[in-house]
């Protein structure tokens, strides 16, 4: 075994660390292993093994052992391992937290702070007991007895956790963090291996000798009863939601009448009903054709690239379905990722219906445990279809045949934090890597894909038309500008969209109505001096929410109590400006009262469950009018939706940012293309406040090509993607005088240095100039070449350290598709 290994941790350091392997110890590459880093310990990837002595610059250094080897077998095989180098060298991020992205096996570690006492400690200890009753007799601060507390608890353990330790003595935070700066005690992090399988407790009715006779109270009888009826065997959590005291249950195992143990939990994938298999219609010539070339290329075992541009509702979901059977029938595997976790119960439903047990699913609202299982399960090779969201793209499949990206060009797929990688792009390398087919879906692709399919870079295939031949819905434009000046009044709701739904609640058809802001009112305003209700983080007004009876931040997820008055003039004429979701809701409950109306937003949306739960009553009838933000938008397929009010969702194209138009545009086609999915023909009523944009025009009229070719045009003047990279740098600080300090220093490097084919702008505040306490400053760099302007950036981050700015408050956003 080599001596020494290299370890990968999750650290915000461009660097491997390198450790002794001890005696008997077996690392692999690929594998995790324990190992100490500064006061903690970590778990990190082995990178490499080998003899070579470390060098310091001649300097002696100590290696550090490592504590343990956590796997046999390597949780990352050398594909991924590859493509993790891939994202750490593109995305300029760290090789440990990109591992630790790939890997969601958090909840097999656990880690806990523990307290040992220092050899300083035993001093003073040792001191204050020489000192005796008399010193401490005199008036000494509280924390000095507290000190003398802990130093006395720890001298008889070899260590103690935090939670223990404090509970113990009453020592506060602030006084261990004082004796860590002293040297009396040390902090350290101690973490275990533990198991990540789920469990759950069952109750089980014990046979009763005799007569069978069992004298119990009227709460005893309760849970007996309820467990017969069970058949025996209940889960614990049902039977404590009986109203019965939890004290019965522990009362009946003393008697012997019950015994509780631990079983596997199950996984549901999905409670949504799946929709009908689509493999019971028949295929339009151009779904065939869609299917045979995407069936050809992975049959192929070459990499190949394609875009399937479809119309909403043209079956491009019928065809990932055949395409990934086709691959399961070969033993092969295959990943299908969706860009919202509100899309993933649908599409996971429909895959467990054709698939079965061969479906894994991974996305961030399952628990830590239920996401560990779920990976455990690819691993083994039990499940060779997988289903999610952007990091579904490291789901560790054996001989992946096919990847599909549906809604490619949604924002979502960006991670906005370390490692800052898309997960498109990520896939279109994964596949390139392992031979794979890489299928990029959508009715609305982003420029940069479909300028790469008219390069010829990918195969372009079309579905031009609905399924079944239904028609896309009609699209009537309302202009707000003239709704104001007939109604003389600003209006949410416009005369013809009341008028419109009001005909379909009496046809008995259902109706979805978009507002892309949550919320009851987006802006509070003291009426007498002007001031706005801001957060105290961010540079941001606090949106005001009804139903919860508080002021929120969108942002950082500050809270504040709803103002009676003006705090800076205490005038009593505080107004609420503007509406969100949540006062649409309320205005469409007065307006129809007879209505059955459910809201869809991150604020009705909490957990896994409550999504699956409204979209179940939306598809089965039991709601006639769904008002949402952009969750409503994507992908959904209620066929009972005929009608779509689109209510200010331009405004978007206000925002400093060249993608506006085609955020807007896709936002509109998207919500659009949920109606008239099924047997009646759906309409789309859309008020806008710019009826003459050409994102709106081209939206209303379902057509694409024209609005990729004017958008590409401007793009073209600009030099932004396509024609170019982008990458945003942005530098933040508590202190604004750093920020701008800090930001002051690059910018002068920048003017200095000659960067060939790299545009700098910059530097300027960010559009949002505070967020979440930190004050933004940022360049935006544009070139032809991607070699140039990773390398540009490279030694921007190498000036930056000399400079001593800290690597965490330099943010490089490689590919950014969000400059606020």
């Amino acid at each position: 075994m080599p001596e020494f290994c290299d370890v990968a941790l999750a650290v915000p350091l461009d660097m491997v660390f390198t450790y002794r392997v001890p005696a008997g110890m077996e690392p692999v590459i690929g594998g995790r292993v324990l190992v100490p880093f500064r006061q903690q310990r970590m778990s990190g990837i082995v990178t490499e093994l080998h003899d070579r002595q470390p060098d310091a610059g001649g300097k002696k250094v100590q290696i550090k052992n490592v504590i343990s080897v956590l796997d046999e077998a390597p949780v990352l095989d050398e594909s991924l391992l590859r493509l993790g180098r891939w994202i750490a060298d593109y995305y300029l991020a760290p090789l440990g937290e990109v591992f630790r992205t790939m890997l969601p096996l958090g909840a097999e570690f656990k880690r806990s702070i523990v307290y040992r006492i220092a050899e300083s400690g035993h001093m003073a200890l040792h001191l204050a007991g020489m000192a005796g009753s008399s010193a401490r007799s005199q008036k000494t601060p509280e924390d000095q007895y507290a000190e003398f507390r802990v130093l006395d608890y720890l001298a008889n353990r070899e260590t103690a956790k935090e939670e223990t330790l404090r509970n113990a003595t009453r020592a506060s935070k602030a006084v261990l963090d004082g004796m860590v700066r002293k040297k009396w005690i040390a902090r350290e992090d101690s973490s275990d291996a533990r198991n990540a399988e789920r469990t759950v407790k069952v109750a089980i009715l014990k046979p009763v000798e005799g007569d069978g006779k069992i004298r119990a109270n009227a709460n005893q009888r309760t849970l007996l009863d309820a467990l017969a009826s069970a058949g025996g065997r209940l889960a614990v959590v049902e039977l404590q939601s009986l109203g019965v005291p939890r004290t019965t249950l522990s009362t009946l195992v003393k008697r012997e009448l019950v015994e509780i143990i631990d079983e596997a939990a199950d996984f549901t994938v999905s409670t949504i009903k799946a929709r009908p298999s689509p493999f019971h219609f028949e295929f339009s010539p151009a779904q065939k054709n869609a299917l045979q070339q995407i069936q050809d290329g992975a049959a192929s075992g070459k990499f190949s690239g394609m875009l399937l541009h479809g119309v909403t509702g043209s079956g491009k979901t019928a065809v990932y379905l055949t395409a990934m059977r086709a691959v399961l029938e070969q033993n092969r595997s295959a990943i299908l990722l969706v860009p919202e976790i509100g899309l993933t119960p649908a599409v996971a439903a429909d895959l467990h219906q054709v698939f079965g047990e061969e479906v894994a699913i991974l996305h961030s609202a399952l628990t830590d445990k239920e996401r560990a299982e779920q990976w455990w399960r690819i691993k083994r090779g039990e499940a060779r279809i997988v289903v999610g969201t952007r990091s579904a793209v490291f789901a560790p499949v054996s001989d992946l045949a096919l990847l599909i990206v549906d809604e490619e060009h949604d924002s979502s797929y960006k991670q906005e934090e370390t490692p800052r990688y898309h997960a498109r792009d990520v896939a279109v390398v994964r596949a390139k890597m392992a031979n794979a087919v890489i299928v990029l879906g959508s009715a609305t692709p982003s420029l940069e894909s479909y300028f790469n399919a008219k390069k010829n870079k990918y195969a372009l295939l079309e579905l031009p038309d609905r399924v079944q031949a239904r028609p896309l819905p009609e699209v009537e434009v309302i202009d707000m500008r003239q709704e104001f000046q007939e109604t003389g009044q600003e209006q949410v709701l416009s005369r013809r969209l009341i008028e419109e739904i009001k005909d379909r609640l009496e046809r008995k058809e259902q109706v979805m109505v978009l507002l892309n802001r949550r919320g009851y009112s987006p802006v509070v305003l003291c009426r007498t001096c002007g001031q706005t209700l801001q957060c105290e983080n961010c540079a941001v007004a606090l949106t005001h929410h009804k139903r919860s009876h508080k002021m929120e931040c969108h942002y950082c997820g500050f809270q504040a109590k709803v103002p009676d008055s003006c705090a800076k003039c205490g005038s009593e004429y505080v107004y609420f400006l503007g509406t969100g979701s949540e006062k649409l809701e309320e205005l469409l409950h007065g307006l129809f009262p007879q209505a059955r109306i459910g809201r869809l937003d991150r604020d009705t949306v909490r957990g896994r469950e409550d999504l699956e739960q409204m979209l179940a009553a939306l598809n089965e009838g039991e709601l006639d009018l769904l008002v949402g933000t952009q969750m409503i938008a994507k992908g959904h397929d209620i066929h009972g939706v005929t009608l779509v009010g689109v209510v200010g969702a331009d405004m978007a194209l206000g925002f400093p940012d060249f993608r506006a138009a085609e955020r807007t545009f896709q936002l509109l086609t998207q919500v659009a293309g949920r109606a008239g999915r099924g047997e009646t023909p759906g309409k789309v009523v859309l008020q806008t406040y710019f009826p003459d944009h050409y994102a709106v025009q081209y939206a209303a009229a379902h057509d694409f090509i024209n609005f990729y070719e004017k958008e590409l045009r401007f793009r073209s003047w600009m030099h932004y993607p396509p024609y170019s990279s982008l990458a945003n740098v942005l530098l933040r600080s508590e202190k604004l005088d750093e920020a701008l300090r800090w930001s002051g220093i690059l910018g002068k490097w920048f003017e200095s240095t000659r960067h060939e084919g790299v545009r700098v702008l910059g530097p300027a505040a960010a559009p949002i100039l505070r967020l979440k306490k930190d004050y933004r400053y940022h360049f935006v760099l544009k070139s032809p070449s991607r070699e140039k302007l990773n390398a540009t950036l490279r030694a921007m981050l190498a000036h930056a350290a000399k400079n001593k700015i800290p690597r965490t408050q330099v943010i490089v956003d490689v590919d950014a598709v969000w400059l606020m």
